[in-house]
């Protein structure tokens, strides 16, 4: 998938990441009709589950970036965030109501906030700038490769006979192979003494360009659909349970086919005009999205082009971090950028699941598209200066 002059670290955080995401995506495909049609859980509750999860995320991962600035072991958080994560998401399988799923949700997210902004610092140190968007886009492939091969095995059980509370018990088997893959492959990076304790955490010191990025990303973030919704909205549209983990494997398999050549485009032609664009793609597929609600073969196009949208950004927006964070507070950069996305990612959340359940399915697109295009216009003002890169 990519040469191998990639450093090893990079190629064991894609690995886990792949393994990690093939648990996780075994279940999140089912996950929101079994919150609806086993749970009874309404859309709103959906809502509050993701968008609480995210935000619990997006706090710890500022905590531990920060934790990472000031010389704890990224190998550590990682490590440890990836095995809460995978002890606490089989244990859906066990849940009798909504609540239960939200606090398993919960502790999932603790997880994954104290493994991301550690072990964006371990991608973005890896290599220079010049290769960084490449990095990005590698891991991210990864990641949604595991995305992918997780609905193709969850079909297949559920082919095979096999419910829905089985299919989140045999997520514990790539779990485990997550751990095991970063126990043995994954080497203690030599912490280099800081000349002075790190910069005091003030919002005002980091970068004018940083702070842009950051800003536009969570009014993005308000406007940001749950893939949960997502969901509901296939399977409203009339898209049966079983395809559905099928489905979510074809939008991971398009944005592991798109990530690669997104983040090394945005080497080549820079990180604005790559993310910019894909944003207001995005916003044009939200749009389109609110007024289809019937029609199957469409309803599959735009579920793919969505995914394909999102991934053109995800690698050359954390790649953009890793080039204006000064190396003293790469940490800090990345948590800072994944709280602002996470806790505004809550009320969008909330917002959107309320809007379709009162106001209806084109509402809750328009709203979403509408605030999409306000981030994507925010950010190409604020970045039409660009920084040389640290």
């Amino acid at each position: 998938m990519q040469p191998p002059r990639l450093p090893r670290t990079v190629w064991v955080l894609g690995f886990a990441s792949l393994l990690n995401d093939t648990a996780s995506e075994m279940i999140m495909p089912l996950l929101p009709v079994f919150l609806i049609a086993t749970l009874g859980a309404a859309p709103a509750a959906i809502g509050l589950i993701e968008g609480l999860a995210e935000a619990t995320a997006s706090v710890l991962k500022l905590v531990s970036g920060r934790m990472a600035d000031r010389g704890v072991s990224p190998r550590r958080l990682v490590l440890g965030g990836y095995s809460v994560s995978n002890l606490a998401r089989p244990l859906i399988a066990f849940a009798a109501a909504w609540p239960a799923v939200l606090v398993l949700r919960f502790f999932d997210r603790i997880g994954k906030g104290l493994r991301t902004s550690p072990r964006d610092v371990l991608l973005a140190t890896s290599v220079d700038a010049r290769r960084r968007g490449a990095v990005f886009g590698f891991h991210r492939a990864m990641d949604h490769g595991g995305a992918m091969l997780g609905p193709l095995l969850a079909f297949g059980l559920l082919q095979a006979g096999f419910a829905m509370r089985d299919v989140f018990l045999f997520s514990v088997v790539p779990g485990l192979l997550v751990l095991l893959c970063l126990g043995f492959g994954l080497a203690a990076p030599a912490t280099p003494a800081l000349p002075q304790p790190p910069a005091p955490l003030r919002w005002r010191l980091l970068d004018r360009h940083l702070r842009g990025l950051i800003t536009a990303a969570g009014v993005l973030a308000l406007a940001s659909v749950p893939d949960a919704f997502l969901v509901v909205w296939a399977f409203s549209g009339g898209v049966e349970v079983v395809w559905l983990p099928l489905l979510w494997a074809a939008a991971h398999a398009v944005r592991s086919a798109v990530s690669i050549p997104a983040g090394r485009l945005s080497d080549r032609l820079g990180r604005t005009p790559v993310v910019a664009a894909g944003w207001l793609l995005r916003a044009v597929l939200l749009a389109t999205m609110g007024m289809i609600s019937q029609d199957g073969a469409t309803l599959w196009l735009l579920f793919l082009a969505y995914a394909g949208a999102t991934a053109c950004t995800e690698g050359a927006e954390r790649a953009l971090i890793g080039d204006y964070a000064p190396p003293e507070q790469k940490g800090t950069a990345f948590g800072i950028y994944h709280l602002v996305s996470g806790l505004l990612a809550l009320p969008g959340a909330v917002l959107f699941g309320a809007l379709w359940q009162w106001a209806g399915q084109i509402s809750a697109f328009s709203v979403a598209a509408a605030i999409t295009l306000l981030g994507a216009g925010a950010f190409l003002r604020l970045a039409q200066r660009p920084l040389a890169p640290r």
